[in-house]
């Protein structure tokens, strides 16, 4: 699973090949967690309320990025890096 970026202890991830609706992984210490793109909704796991605002911030600023990254992912080539959140 390509990692795509990773701040403050939070790890954000894609899978190749992956199923519908468009969604990243995240991890964050013992948390997993899995975010649709297209609204930022927690649709599997959870988070902490601190990391999940910090990933909605992140996914706000490089929502372009993800989508361009899911459609990558499903075409089995490797997911660009995504900058941080600074």
């Amino acid at each position: 699973m390509p990692e795509i970026s990773r701040f403050y202890g939070i790890r954000v991830m894609m899978f190749f090949d992956e199923h519908n609706p468009p969604h990243f992984h995240v991890e964050y210490n013992e948390y997993n967690a899995v975010i649709r793109i297209a609204d930022l909704a927690i649709t599997e796991g959870k988070l902490p309320p601190k990391a999940a605002g910090l990933i909605v911030e992140w996914a706000l600023a490089h929502k372009d990025e993800l989508i361009r990254d899911w459609e990558l992912a499903q075409n089995d080539q490797q997911p660009d890096k995504i900058e941080p959140l600074k």
